[in-house]
């Protein structure tokens, strides 16, 4: 059955300590998106604020909104307006002490159409995140929109290669994977930013999908002042073959727009059959946390 082309695009912008000015900065990105062609929209990792996980601040807890909060009202009337589907990561109030680093997905009408929560959290320095997220209790979804059938993982996710898995064995035909990732503080000599695309996109190949990786950029110092983060971009999107068809620049805000032939899904697992010849029935030991001799 032939799936056709969808266009996607991502954002890639230096976040500000005003969260109005990231507001508008985002809406920018995405007109712009829009305006090139891009139907699937997906933002950066908590896209309206610093990255705050740097240090430990009870008082950060505040930024949370619950789902239907300004900010993803704000972002479905934007989907709805320019008619495309939009990936809103933000910073989600459950309850009283249960906050979640989620993902709103609302479609070219303007509907919600899921929310995933991240599953995966890192805790490193200056990475502090199991303070302020919990780990995700949705299923990895699958939303089947206007303009095509995708999933969303949120950054620490996307270094595990079993989500990606789920997704692609749900009918997922490409995965979006927006991030806030750079500079390692006790590293400083350590570039990961290479080691990111390739760890990501060889999930592209494994399950013959298309991968979308989103960043942001620039330098956010913490707020008391103990260190910073330099977030690198590089904003990337590959084929089911692993190819990168599509790049954002390093350090420097840009705008990520490509072309997906979902009908290249179908060639390439046919040529590789990897979903065939998997051996479910061989794979217990994976649930163990360990595996002993």
């Amino acid at each position: 059955m032939n799936k056709g082309k969808v266009k996607i695009g991502m954002t890639q912008y230096a976040c500000l300590p005003d969260k109005i000015k990231n507001m508008e900065k985002a809406e920018e990105q995405i007109r712009q998106l829009a305006a090139k062609g891009a139907k699937v929209i997906c933002t950066q990792e908590l896209f309206n604020g610093l990255y705050f996980a740097q240090i430990i601040d009870y008082t950060k807890y505040d930024w949370a909104e619950p789902v239907d909060g300004p900010t993803n009202r704000h972002m479905k009337n934007l989907a709805k307006e320019l008619d495309v589907v939009i990936i809103s990561c933000y910073y989600e109030y459950a309850m009283d002490g249960v906050y979640f680093n989620s993902a709103a997905v609302f479609d070219a009408d303007g509907a919600l159409l899921g929310n995933y929560r991240k599953h995966h959290i890192p805790e490193g320095p200056q990475y502090i995140e199991k303070y302020y997220f919990t780990p995700g209790d949705s299923p990895y979804l699958v939303f089947k929109s206007k303009y095509g059938t995708f999933g969303v993982l949120i950054c620490w996710d996307e270094w595990f290669p079993e989500p990606s898995r789920i997704l692609a064995l749900k009918g997922a035909d490409f995965i979006f994977y927006p991030s806030a990732i750079g500079s390692e503080p006790e590293n400083p000599e350590l570039d990961t930013s290479q080691t990111w695309i390739d760890a990501i996109k060889a999930h592209g190949i494994h399950n013959n999908f298309y991968v979308c990786a989103c960043n942001r950029v620039g330098r956010e110092d913490a707020a008391d002042g103990s260190g910073y983060m330099d977030f690198y971009g590089r904003g990337f999107v590959s084929d089911p073959w692993g190819t990168i068809i599509a790049e954002g620049k390093r350090n420097e805000e840009d705008l990520i727009v490509a072309e997906l032939d979902l009908d290249e899904i179908k060639r390439a697992r046919d040529i590789l059959q990897f979903h065939r010849d998997r051996r479910t029935d061989s794979y217990g030991e994976i649930l163990r946390m360990y595996v002993p001799e």
